[in-house]
């Protein structure tokens, strides 16, 4: 029988992060996952978000964690990005994150761009004539391509994924 859980493998996974995680959410945010970050918002506000939108709450605060009327929040033990991912990688399915990325500043799902003119004056000079494709945030309009710094990172990040997953 299907459970409940927000990790159920195919539910989308929805989170929302307190202040001490913004580091995590902009990972997060990157890999396609749906996370809600603000760096000054107060602990009533983050448990009335996640019950309103059945958002799994992530926070280093055990008290906070406590909240009366949190489905399965996820206490984080470390102050490590790393470590923090480690501890959550049994609980992320890529196939609920967006395909192209979510922007890391305003969480908004990436759109592919499909003409490479239309991110000429956003991007440098060297980035426009080497790279073939660009996504672009809708809201704030950032402008993100798949550099050598981005594939390292997506390549670190399965790596953790990975191993955590292989023990």
């Amino acid at each position: 029988m299907a459970s409940a859980s927000p990790f159920f493998r195919g539910q989308p996974m929805k989170f929302v992060a307190d202040a001490m995680l913004g580091r995590l959410a902009r990972w997060l945010r990157l890999l396609g996952f749906d996370v809600l970050y603000c760096r000054d918002i107060e602990d009533r506000e983050l448990v009335r978000i996640s019950r309103a939108e059945g958002r799994t709450l992530l926070t280093r605060d055990t008290r906070l964690a406590g909240s009366k009327g949190l489905d399965a929040p996820i206490l984080l033990r470390s102050d490590d990005v790393r470590e923090q991912l480690v501890q959550l990688a049994d609980r992320l399915d890529p196939a609920t994150a967006a395909p192209s990325g979510r922007c890391d500043v305003c969480n908004s799902v990436l759109e592919e761009v499909i003409e490479r003119d239309q991110v000429r004056d956003r991007v440098p000079e060297h980035i426009y004539r080497t790279c073939t494709a660009f996504t672009r945030c809708p809201i704030c309009g950032r402008v993100y391509w798949p550099g050598t710094h981005y594939r390292s990172f997506r390549q670190g990040v399965a790596g953790i994924l990975r191993g955590r997953r292989e023990n």
